[in-house]
C-alpha cells in the first residue's frame, strides 16, 4: 500500500481493511478462505501416470492405450492410481478450422476424444497437457491467449487431468496505460456517455497530468503502473441494462505492452491489454464489452501486476477459472455428471507458486524438472519439504513424478524416493513402463521390484491419509533427516533418511513427538511401531535407533497402545 493511499484512507476515516477486501475482490489471494481453488477433486494427492519421464517425445495413441491397459492388468487401480497423463507432443502443429487444439495427425489419428473414451473404458481417467505460453516446450500450440477455448476443448473431451506447463510464457505487462477518457455506448450504437480523467477519484500513486496534444481534455490519468494506483468512476448514469461497449481513449507514448482491468460494480472484472506503440499519433484506444446495470454503476480501474509473480498467479488462475466453467457447462449442455478436472500447475517454482498457488489449482511444482539420479531427488525434495504449510486436501506442493524404475536408482534409492514423496503428501505420478509389470502370459510380475515399491499399501496410505498434512523435518545434520507425518486416528509416520553415501546413525525419541504441536500422539508407557518396508511390527517405548546404508530410508507408522 503506497504512502498517498495510506493518507487517503486516513484523511477520509476509512477502513483500509474493508476498503481493500472490496476494491481487490478479484486479485487478492487469500488461500485460507473463500479464495482457494476448490472443485472437488484431489482431495487427497493424485495418483497416476504421465508420460514424460520415460518417452519424452516419442509418444503415440497406442502408448497411452497399452499403458492405461497395464496398469489395470496390474491391479494399480485398486491402490488407487487412477489418471493416465499423456505429456507434451499429444498435439498437432495446426490447429483445427474452428481455432481448437487437435491431436497430432499421424501419431494421435483416432484423436484425443476417442483415445479419452479409450482409457476410461479400464476405469481410468485421461489426463492432458500444454504450456501457459505462446508454445509448449516443444514448440507445439498452446493454450495462452486460447484459454476458455483450450478449457472447453478438454472438457468436450472428457479429460480429468490437465498438466499446464510454463515455457514461452508472455508475461502480463506490469505498465498501465495512461487514460484520457472513457467512452460508452450501447452494442451496436454510438456512444452517449464520456467519462474525463478529471471525472476519476485518485487512490494509490495515481495522479492527473497535462497534455495539450490530447484532443478532448488535454489531461490522463498516470500512475496506474505497478499495481500502485488505481482510477474509481463513481455514479455513472446507464438508461438500463444490457452489454455496452466501453472505450479506453489511451495516451500513447511507450514502446512496451500495457495492461489494465477494470472491475464493474465491484464485481465482474474486465482485462485490456495495449501493445506496445510505434504509431505516429499520441491517441490510442482499447475495447470491451461490459454488462451494466439501470441506474447507477461504478468503475474501478488498475493494473494489479506489481510482478512476474503477480503475472503468474493471474494467468494460472485465469486458467483454473476457465476450466471450473468449461466443465461445468459441458455437464449443462450434455445433462450428464460434471467430470471436473485435476489442475497440475508446472511453472517451476519461479515464482514461488506455493504462495498463490491454492488460488489457481490443485497441486504445483516447486523445482524444475526431475531426474532419475540420486542427487535430483533429494535437491528437489529438499527445496519441498520446508513448504509444508501451504499443502492440504485439494491443494497440494507437487515435487515432480515419480522416477521409481527409471535411470540407474538402486533398490533402496527407489525405497527412498517413494517414501519421501509420500511423506511429502505429494501426487504419486508414475513415470515408468508400466508394461514391464505384466509376464508375456500376461499374469502379474510379483517379484517386480520396481512394481513391489509403488504398490506398498502401508506406504501409500501414508500418502493418501485424509488428514492431508505434509511432514516436517524436525532433525537434521545436513546428512540424515527425521521427517514426522500426522495421520488420523492420532498415528503418526516417521521417516529416517540417510542422504549420504555411507552408514549413518539415525534416532529419535517417541516421547518428544507427542510434545510436538502439530502431532496429535497420545502419551503412552508403550507405542505399536510398524516397519513400512520390512512389514514387520514391534513394540518401543521411547528412542528407535537405526544405523542406515547411505541412500536409504526407515519409514514407520506409529500408535500408542492401551
Amino acid at each position: 500500500m503506497s504512502e498517498s493511499f495510506k493518507k487517503f484512507i486516513r484523511k477520509n476515516n476509512l477502513c483500509p481493511v474493508c476498503l481493500m477486501k472490496k476494491l481487490m475482490a478479484s486479485t487478492k489471494i487469500n488461500v485460507n478462505g473463500a479464495d482457494r481453488f476448490n472443485n472437488g477433486v484431489a482431495l487427497t494427492p493424485p495418483m497416476g501416470w504421465a508420460s514424460w519421464n520415460l518417452f519424452r517425445n516419442n509418444i503415440n495413441e497406442n502408448i497411452i492405450k497399452e499403458m492405461a491397459a497395464a496398469m489395470k492388468a496390474a491391479h494399480l487401480d485398486e491402490l488407487g492410481y487412477q489418471y493416465i497423463n499423456v505429456d507434451d507432443c499429444w498435439m498437432s502443429s495446426v490447429r483445427d478450422e474452428n481455432g481448437r487444439l487437435q491431436g497430432d495427425l499421424g501419431t494421435f489419428p483416432s484423436g484425443i476424444k476417442a483415445l479419452v473414451e479409450a482409457v476410461n473404458s479400464y476405469g481410468l481417467k485421461m489426463g492432458i497437457y500444454t504450456s501457459n505460453g505462446t508454445l509448449t516446450c516443444e514448440d507445439l500450440p498452446s493454450s495462452l491467449y486460447h484459454e476458455r477455448t483450450d478449457a472447453e476443448t478438454f472438457a468436450e473431451w472428457g479429460v480429468e487431468y490437465f498438466k499446464y506447463d510454463f515455457c514461452h510464457n508472455e508475461a502480463i505487462p506490469t505498465i498501465a496505460p495512461e487514460i484520457e477518457k472513457i467512452l460508452i455506448s450501447r452494442k451496436g450504437e454510438s456512444e452517449f456517455l464520456t467519462l474525463l480523467a478529471e471525472d476519476a477519484e485518485l487512490r494509490g500513486d495515481a495522479v492527473i497530468l497535462e497534455d495539450e496534444k490530447l484532443t478532448l481534455s488535454g489531461k490522463y490519468i498516470t500512475g496506474l503502473s505497478n499495481a500502485s494506483g488505481s482510477a474509481v468512476f463513481y455514479d455513472i448514469d446507464i438508461p438500463e441494462d444490457g452489454e455496452y461497449t466501453l472505450t479506453l481513449g489511451i495516451r500513447k507514448t511507450v514502446r512496451k505492452d500495457k495492461y489494465c482491468e477494470i472491475i464493474v460494480n465491484g464485481d465482474k472484472t474486465y482485462a485490456l491489454r495495449f501493445p506496445g506503440t510505434k504509431g505516429p499519433s499520441r491517441e490510442g484506444r482499447g475495447q470491451t464489452t461490459v454488462h451494466l446495470k439501470k441506474g447507477k454503476n461504478s468503475f474501478y480501474i488498475h493494473n494489479p501486476i506489481g510482478s512476474r509473480m503477480d503475472s503468474a498467479a493471474k494467468q494460472y488462475q485465469n486458467m483454473g477459472k476457465e476450466l471450473m466453467r468449461a466443465t461445468k457447462k459441458v455437464a449443462e449442455e450434455t445433462g450428464r455428471p460434471e467430470k471436473p478436472i485435476c489442475f497440475s500447475i508446472c511453472e517451476w517454482g519461479i515464482n514461488k507458486p506455493w504462495k498463490w498457488g491454492a488460488t489457481a489449482g490443485n497441486l504445483w511444482r516447486t523445482t524444475p524438472d526431475i531426474r532419475p539420479e540420486w542427487l535430483s531427488i533429494i535437491g528437489i525434495y529438499e527445496a519441498t519439504v520446508r513448504l509444508y504449510e501451504y499443502a492440504g486436501p485439494g491443494n497440494w506442493n507437487d515435487p515432480d513424478m515419480l522416477e521409481v524404475g527409471n535411470g540407474n536408482l538402486t533398490d533402496s534409492e527407489n525405497e527412498a524416493h517413494f517414501s519421501l514423496w509420500c511423506m511429502l503428501a505429494a501426487p504419486l505420478i508414475l513415470g515408468n513402463d508400466l508394461r514391464k509389470f505384466i509376464k508375456e502370459d500376461g499374469c502379474v510380475d510379483v517379484n517386480n521390484k520396481v512394481l513391489k515399491v509403488i504398490s506398498n499399501k502401508k506406504a501409500i496410505a501414508i500418502n493418501q491419509d485424509k488428514l492431508g498434512v505434509q511432514c516436517r523435518r524436525i532433525k537434521t545434520n545436513g546428512i540424515t533427516d527425521v521427517l514426522v507425518k500426522p495421520l488420523t486416528n492420532r498415528e503418526v509416520a516417521v521417516c529416517l533418511l540417510n542422504k549420504g553415501n555411507g552408514k549413518k546413525d539415525v534416532s529419535f525419541s517417541i516421547k518428544e513427538l507427542t510434545q510436538l504441536g502439530f502431532v496429535d500422539l497420545p502419551v503412552s508407557d508403550r507405542y505399536t511401531v510398524h516397519d513400512i518396508w520390512e512389514n514387520t511390527t514391534f513394540v518401543a517405548s521411547d528412542i528407535i535407533n537405526q544405523n542406515l546404508n547411505g541412500h536409504s530410508v526407515k519409514l514407520y507408522k506409529i500408535q500408542a497402545m492401551g
